[in-house]
């Protein structure tokens, strides 16, 4: 569907007026962070973690603005409340610029990218990509790589790409986060090397709640056999099961696997909104 009105600076505009100047330098050289929020039936999830990680990933790489959290949640709630949709995502944007005050806040409705059904059941297939991102817990505008691996793995029917490290280890995905499982034990790359999604978060959440352990760990393509289980977790698509990384053939979703996904299903029915 199409979406008739944005935020920018906290204030509602016609979707007409969401442009940027090409002679905006900060947003040609990708100096700005971004969030994907899920709003399913005017319920806003998990706004305080991601207004939390969109200021704190301005900080890393030194974008200074004048907003704050709270206005940042103002001008959210404020959309979804002019927004006439059941289930549709957010995507908050701030761009800095020279000085401080003209850094710019944009927040726009899209229309979520869900895996289909058949995919929770029988599992996505995964390309493989060398690529270490500049800095791991900033969601920047600095997308280029992911972008083309991304692309990459769609014209190959796949559902997204495992980054692997230097030295041979899986992080994450262009745009996902990645899980092994083994018993009721989630493996997870280490933290200080990747993205900390809120999805990932709110899985963990459930996880531990429900009796899961979980561990950090270094994970490689070749050693993905000896898990009961792989899966990815994001905003749109929530837990889906992998069945193959590369050339790499995984275990089928066991049944602790898919105990997890049910758990996370209910909670994310049960929570509204709040992790």
């Amino acid at each position: 569907m199409s979406f008739k009105y944005f935020s920018k600076n906290g204030e509602i505009r016609p979707i007409e007026e969401a442009v940027i100047s090409l002679e905006r330098i900060e947003y040609t050289y990708g100096f700005g962070v971004y969030e994907a929020v899920r709003v399913s039936n005017g319920i806003v999830y998990f706004w305080e973690h991601h207004v939390e990680r969109l200021l704190s990933s301005a900080t890393i790489i030194g974008l200074e603005h004048p907003f704050s959290g709270e206005m940042v949640k103002k001008a959210i709630l404020e959309l979804v409340e002019k927004t006439e949709a059941e289930t549709y995502n957010l995507k908050v944007l701030l761009i800095g610029a020279p000085k401080k005050e003209d850094a710019l806040l944009s927040i726009l409705c899209f229309n979520p990218c869900f895996p289909d059904k058949k995919m929770y059941r029988d599992g996505v297939e995964l390309t493989t990509t060398n690529y270490e991102r500049l800095y791991p817990h900033a969601k920047t505008l600095n997308m280029l790589q992911s972008y083309l691996s991304y692309r990459d793995a769609r014209a190959r029917g796949c559902y997204d790409s495992a980054l692997i490290n230097r030295r041979g280890h899986i992080t994450e995905g262009t745009r996902t986060n990645f899980f092994t499982i083994k018993g009721n034990t989630l493996y997870t790359p280490r933290e200080e090397e990747i993205l900390l999604g809120v999805t990932r978060k709110a899985v963990l959440h459930v996880a531990q709640k429900n009796g899961f352990v979980v561990e950090e760990k270094d994970i490689r393509p070749e050693d993905l056999k000896q898990y009961d289980g792989v899966f990815l977790t994001s905003t749109s698509s929530k837990i889906v099961p992998i069945r193959k990384v590369g050339d790499i053939e995984c275990p089928p979703a066991p049944e602790n696997l898919k105990h997890l996904m049910k758990l996370f299903g209910e909670f994310l029915e049960e929570s509204h909104g709040v992790l």
